[in-house]
Parts: C-alpha cells; sequence; structure tokens
C-alpha cells in the first residue's frame, strides 16, 4: 500500500496524492466507490481529479470567478451550506442522559424482549431412505459435522451443516417446529419440507428474556437523542418565526 503522501499527479505545480484520491471516494455512494477499487479504478480517478484541475484553472485564467452569474451561484450554494452547518450547530448539544436512557428502558421494555431463539445444524438430502442410513451413521459413531460435510446438498455443509441462531418465523414451519422442540445435543428423525429431507441437530436453545439495559443503551442513547434533536428543532423554529418576523400566506 502507497504512501497517502505519495503524489499520483502533478498540475501546474500543484501535487495531486493518495489522500486526494481517498478524500474523493469517501464522498461517493460506497456501491460506485467500489467501482474504483482497482489500479485501473485510481488511474481513472486520477484522471477525473486532473481534469478538475485543469478546469480550476482555465476557469481563474478567465476570470470566471468574477461574473455575476458565478457570485449568484455561490451566494446559492453558501447559503445551502450555512443552514446545514447551523441546524447540526444547534443540535449538536443535545445529548442523552443517565436518567432519561433509564426512563426510556423502563417505559419501553416490551421494545426490547429478546425472543426464543435456537442454534441449530442440519444435513439435507432429497430422499427419506438415505436421511435414515445417515442417521443411523451418526448413531454409530459419525460426527454430525463429518456426516453435513460428505452428505448434506446444503451450501451450510462446508461449516458442518450450522446454520446459526434463530428465531421463530425466520424457517420453513416444518423444520421450524421440529428444531424448536428439540433438546440440546438431540438428533432429529427425518423432517420433510419442500427442500427435501432435513436431520437437525440443536446446539442450544436461549429462552425468550429482557435485554438488560446495557446491552441496549447505545440503542436508547441514539433514540432519545433523536427525539430531543426533533423537539429542540422545532422548537426553535417557532422562536425563529417571531425573531426574524415570518409570515406564511399558505
Amino acid at each position: 500500500m502507497m504512501n497517502q503522501n505519495t503524489v499520483l499527479a502533478t498540475v501546474n505545480g500543484k501535487e495531486i496524492t493518495e489522500q486526494d484520491v481517498y478524500a474523493f471516494l469517501s464522498e461517493l455512494d460506497p456501491q460506485i466507490a467500489a467501482q474504483f477499487s482497482s489500479p485501473d479504478g485510481v488511474k481513472r480517478l486520477v484522471n477525473e481529479l486532473v481534469n478538475g484541475e485543469m478546469l480550476y484553472l482555465y476557469a481563474m485564467e478567465n476570470s470566471y470567478d468574477q461574473e455575476e452569474d458565478f457570485k449568484s451561484e455561490l451566494e446559492r450554494v453558501k447559503a445551502n451550506i450555512l443552514k446545514k452547518y447551523a441546524v447540526n450547530k444547534i443540535l449538536s448539544e443535545v445529548s442523552a442522559t443517565e436518567d432519561e436512557i433509564t426512563q426510556f428502558y423502563n417505559d419501553n421494555s416490551e421494545r426490547f424482549q429478546k425472543p426464543e431463539a435456537v442454534r441449530a445444524s442440519h444435513i439435507l438430502v432429497d430422499e427419506f431412505e438415505k436421511a435414515k442410513e445417515i442417521q443411523d451413521e451418526i448413531h454409530q459413531g459419525l460426527s454430525f459435522e463429518e456426516a453435513a460435510q460428505k452428505y448434506s446438498t446444503c451450501p451450510s455443509r462446508q461449516v458442518g451443516g450450522d446454520l446459526g441462531e434463530f428465531e421463530r418465523g425466520k424457517m420453513v414451519p416444518e423444520f421450524e417446529e421440529a428444531a424448536f422442540n428439540l433438546k440440546e445435543g438431540e438428533l432429529s428423525e427425518p423432517v420433510k419440507t419442500q427442500f427435501g429431507y432435513h436431520l437437525i441437530k440443536l446446539q442450544y436453545k436461549n429462552e425468550a428474556r429482557l435485554r438488560t439495559i446495557d446491552e441496549v443503551r447505545e440503542q436508547i442513547k441514539q433514540q432519545v437523542i433523536r427525539a430531543k434533536q426533533e423537539e429542540k428543532y422545532f422548537n426553535t423554529m417557532e422562536e425563529f418565526k417571531n425573531r426574524y418576523n415570518v409570515s406564511i400566506n399558505i
């Protein structure tokens, strides 16, 4: 990786560095920025930055900055930037106290209920008889993970059939019903779904519970701040209407 101060181009003595490329990329939509991640993409960006510098030199050479149309456009852009800057300044002082966070948590505890969830692995095959044969092999000592890697047609076979943790409503009904009714470490009978026949092994089950305030503190903090910022914004605008002699005729 190059140093961010690496000079990639020079236009009339002005250096364009790798840092300039990073700064330009940071202003783009991430999906668009990804298109310039290759060496060829970086080269295209550098050329665009060079083009921009040449256009600036040409504009200054022709005193475009002194034209009235430019000055009007500059004032419009400046006004829009100032509006956004003013909003940020007005709202930047808003914060959430620990008492407000605790109050929000107590008043909205139903929002922080974590539903029952399980973590399960499975082996998927096309035929019932094949599922029974694999079940017998597992009972005879073959590990579930090895069996999944050897027989399963699901991409999860690459991780021993592990499907991760999931709540109710995330899997097809037949699979979900079987998984949630297993005991930890238990292997199911073949379960038929639209995808084929599954052997399911339950790794663990987490009962429904209320998340602790420590688990959701940051989430609550942001919600409280957003609500207070909205209130502050509208209150400030009402105050400004009186200060700046506003008349709305619609």
